[in-house]
C-alpha cells in the first residue's frame, strides 16, 4: 500500500463533502489524522469512520493542518486551529495540495490543470475535461467542481487532473505546480475574506505561482486586472478573449472562435455555449487543450457535443415557444450579466442576498427585461433600482410563486424565454443555488405536469 505520508501527523478541521474524505484518504496513505468539526454531527461521522477527533486549536503538535477552503484563515475572523498552526509555524494547506504531492510521491508525472476566475470556472474546468476524455486521454476532474480532490485516484504518466481552483484554494497551495493554468477574469468577490480587491487578485494568482519556463499560462485579457498579470508570468502565456483578436491566442470574432490558424468552431452550432462569457469559456479550453497536447481538427466537434453544466443557462423546458432556463449559478451580477445579454428580451426572475452594489451593473442590460420578478431578503433593494429605471417589476416571496407568474407573463407575449438569473446568493431561502436551480426545474416541470418538457415543446 502507497504510504507517501507516513510518520506525519496531520490535523484536518472541516469535515463536509472534501475534509471527511480527506482525512480516510490520508489515514489510508500512512498518516497520522487528527480530525475535527466545530458542528457535532460532523465530528460523530469522524467517530463513525473510525477516526481520532480532537480539538487541534487546543495543542497544536501536527506537522501540517488540513482547512476546509470555506473556514477562513486570516479574515474576516481566524479559525482557531489556524490560529494555533500559525503560532507553532505548521502550514495551512488545502486538499489538492496532498493529491500533488502523493502523485509525485508515487513516481507518476501525471499533468494538473488547473482553472480559475471570478467567473466562468465550472464551465470551462468541465467543457476541457469533456475535450480531453473525448481524446481518450486518462483523466479526474474535480477540485471545487465535482470530486474532492483526495477521492481522486492516481494516474499515470500519461493523465491529467483537471481542477477548478476557488481563491479560497489557491491562498492555501505550497508546492502544487500547474503544467497548465488559465486565469478567467476578475472582478469583485469574497472581498471580506481577502480584504480588498487587491487580496482576492494575489490570492487568484497564485494559480501561477509554482510555474516554469515551458509550462502554460491561459490569461484573460478582456478585463485589465487579469491582463495586467501578463508581465509577471514565468510561463508561456496564451493570451485569450471573447471579442478581440491576440497574437498566438484564441479568440471569438462574433460567434467564430479563432486562433491565428484560423477558424476553430462556429459556437451558433454549440447550444450549451450560448453568449460572448461562453465564448471567452471555449477559448480558454480550447487553448488549455492545445497545449496538453489535444489535436486541433478535434476541438469544434467537442464544442458541439459538450452537454453543458446544471444551473449555468441550463434549459430546463420549452412551453408553448417559452425556453426556461435555469441559470441559478449566477450568484452576482457580473454573472447574470451574463446571461441577459444572451437573450434579446426575457421575463426575469431574481432576488435572494444580493451582493455589494446590487444589480446597479446591470442597468446598460435591463432594456432586454419585459418584466421581473424579485424574491427573497433582498428583493426590496433590486425593486428600488428597477423602478429607477422604469423596468416593470413585481415583488413576490417566493421562487415557487414567482414560476408560475413568469410563465403566465411569458406565455401573454411578454418574451420567448423565462430567465431565473438571480443576481444574488441563495442562502435566505435555499442551501445553495444547487437547491434553488433544482426547484426551479422542479417547478417548471410541473408547469405541465406528465409532459415531458425537456426535449422539446410541451
Amino acid at each position: 500500500m502507497m504510504a507517501p505520508f507516513a510518520q506525519q501527523r496531520i490535523a484536518v478541521v472541516g469535515l463536509g463533502k472534501a475534509g471527511l474524505p480527506a482525512a480516510r484518504r490520508l489515514r489510508e496513505w500512512g498518516a497520522e489524522v487528527t480530525a475535527w468539526d466545530d458542528k457535532a454531527a460532523g465530528r460523530e461521522e469522524a467517530v463513525a469512520a473510525g477516526l481520532d477527533v480532537a480539538d487541534p486549536a487546543s495543542d497544536f503538535t501536527y506537522d501540517a493542518l488540513l482547512l476546509s477552503p470555506g473556514i477562513p484563515h486570516t479574515l474576516p475572523r481566524v479559525h482557531p486551529a489556524a490560529a494555533a498552526a500559525r503560532a507553532a509555524g505548521k502550514p495551512i494547506l488545502v486538499d489538492v495540495e496532498f493529491l500533488y504531492r502523493a502523485v509525485r510521491a508515487a513516481g507518476s508525472q501525471a499533468r494538473f490543470a488547473g482553472i480559475t476566475g471570478t467567473n466562468g470556472k465550472s464551465t470551462t474546468t468541465a467543457l476541457l475535461a469533456h475535450l480531453i476524455a473525448r481524446a481518450g486521454i486518462p483523466m479526474q476532474v474535480g477540485g471545487n467542481l465535482g470530486p474532492p480532490a483526495l477521492d481522486m485516484p492516481i494516474l499515470s504518466d500519461e493523465g491529467i487532473y483537471v481542477l477548478e481552483m476557488s481563491s479560497y484554494m489557491l491562498e492555501r497551495i505550497e508546492s502544487l505546480r500547474f503544467n497548465c493554468a488559465t486565469m478567467l477574469n476578475l472582478s469583485a468577490d469574497h472581498l471580506d475574506r481577502h480584504g480588498d480587491m487587491d487580496g482576492y487578485r494575489a490570492a487568484k494568482a497564485r494559480i501561477f505561482a509554482t510555474q516554469l519556463a515551458g509550462d502554460t499560462a491561459v490569461l484573460g485579457m478582456d478585463d485589465p486586472g487579469t491582463a495586467s498579470l501578463r508581465d509577471d508570468l514565468a510561463a508561456d502565456v496564451i493570451p485569450i478573449s471573447a471579442h478581440t483578436a491576440h497574437p498566438g491566442g484564441f479568440w471569438a470574432t462574433g460567434s467564430l472562435l479563432r486562433d491565428e490558424r484560423g477558424l476553430i468552431a462556429d459556437l451558433s452550432t454549440c447550444p450549451t455555449l450560448p453568449g460572448a462569457h461562453n465564448a471567452q469559456n471555449a477559448a480558454a479550453a480550447c487553448a488549455m487543450a492545445v497545449s496538453l497536447g489535444l489535436r486541433r481538427n478535434d476541438l469544434a466537434d467537442g464544442l458541439r457535443s459538450y452537454p453543458g453544466l446544471p444551473h449555468r443557462q441550463e434549459v430546463v423546458g420549452n412551453i408553448r415557444g417559452v425556453r426556461f432556463v435555469n441559470d441559478s449559478k449566477a450568484t452576482n451580477a457580473d454573472s447574470a450579466a451574463k446571461a441577459l445579454a444572451s437573450y434579446d428580451r426575457v421575463v426575469w426572475i431574481a432576488g435572494g442576498m444580493g451582493k455589494e452594489g446590487g444589480i446597479a451593473p446591470l442597468v446598460p442590460l435591463f432594456p432586454r427585461i419585459a418584466t421581473a420578478f424579485l424574491i427573497g431578503q433582498d428583493a426590496g433593494i433590486f425593486a428600488a433600482t428597477l423602478a429607477e429605471h422604469g423596468v416593470p417589476h413585481r415583488r413576490l416571496d417566493t421562487l415557487a410563486e414567482a414560476v408560475p407568474a413568469a410563465a403566465a407573463a411569458a406565455f401573454a407575449g411578454a418574451a420567448d424565454v423565462v430567465l431565473l438569473s438571480p443576481a444574488a446568493a441563495s442562502w435566505d431561502q435555499f442551501t445553495g443555488f444547487d437547491q434553488r436551480g433544482d426547484h426551479f426545474r422542479s417547478l417548471v416541470h410541473n408547469l405541465f405536469r406528465g409532459q415531458h418538457l425537456s426535449g422539446g415543446d410541451a
